[in-house]
């Protein structure tokens, strides 16, 4: 994996908005906390009825590093995925079902490449270079996905692909996230034998969801940040019906947004003197008047 330019001597923060694309409202959230809040980069779901909206959107905030939100779980696929997908409505198969196919050997890793490609070369043909890539509820993180997804990322030059492994000191209260960064840990643990990856940038989110709980987390996390480059996953945006009828992940959007463009957050950032960046290596700094200034 390509560093993301990081310093011994300084912490620089990537705050990523997953799940652009999902729908406008979710478009909307993200945009605007790219323009007044704390997010530098954003990752885009290709496949979803938002994607156009998403492009749209994305021409009036060119600071914004976008990378690719691999979708495997929700709508239908661009190529032909027999092994991915339901027989009777095209549509991918749900988290759990997919999951357990692929423990079981009944996901064509060919397959994963394609798709995986075919996601990227979206993007690109709408003259958005991938910056990164992710996926949707981290499926890409499974052992039998992940060195498809490495081999289809590199394909197209992109080197900056998420490993989500939490350290399980970020708030081990919560059991449910405890328990889901367990499982990718083990998930990258076994991936790392099958394909070689370094882990060269670090990442948090799983234990910030949750709602009201959100900004005494993130306050919380932000001064224990690691030396070095930090990727911090957040899922800001607004509810609307698109986004009710495929995820349950609703009103919680709109308290992340309001934590994200907070003053508080700024001049928490600020005081802890982390610099923040995005994936295409652009830095950001926070200004003495506690504003997001941008430099080359």
């Amino acid at each position: 994996m390509v560093r993301v330019g990081s310093t011994p001597s300084s912490r620089r923060l990537i705050i990523n908005a997953d799940d652009y694309g999902f729908s406008r409202g979710v478009n909307t959230g993200i945009i605007e906390a790219a323009e007044t809040g704390a997010v530098t980069s954003a990752s885009m779901m290709v496949n979803l009825p938002a994607f156009d909206d998403a492009v749209a959107r994305a021409r009036s905030c060119p600071s914004l590093s976008l990378g690719l939100h691999l979708n495997l779980t929700t709508g239908k696929p661009l190529t032909a995925a027999p092994s991915l997908t339901r027989r009777k409505t095209g549509q991918f198969y749900s988290l759990p079902l997919l999951v357990a196919r692929a423990s079981i050997g009944r996901v064509d890793p060919s397959e994963v490449e394609r798709e995986c490609a075919a996601q990227l070369d979206r993007m690109i043909e709408a003259r958005i270079p991938p910056t990164h890539l992710d996926s949707h509820r981290h499926i890409h993180a499974h052992p039998a996905l992940w060195p498809a997804v490495l081999a289809a990322s590199a394909s197209k030059g992109v080197s900056n692909v998420r490993v989500p492994t939490e350290p399980l000191w970020a708030n081990p209260r919560d059991w449910k996230a405890t328990l889901k960064k367990t499982g990718l840990l083990m998930s990258a643990q076994i991936s790392r034998r099958r394909a070689k990856n370094d882990a060269s940038v670090h990442f948090f989110g799983l234990s910030l969801q949750g709602g009201i709980s959100f900004s005494a987390r993130l306050f919380a996390l932000i001064p224990r940040l690691p030396a070095g480059t930090t990727e911090l996953m957040t899922h800001p945006g607004y509810t609307d019906a698109e986004l009710a009828e495929r995820d349950g992940y609703t009103w919680q959007r709109e308290e992340e947004l309001r934590v994200l463009c907070s003053k508080e957050l700024r001049d928490l950032l600020l005081h802890c003197e982390i610099e923040l960046a995005s994936f295409d290596n652009r830095a950001h700094r926070v200004a003495s008047n506690g504003e997001l200034a941008q430099h080359r």
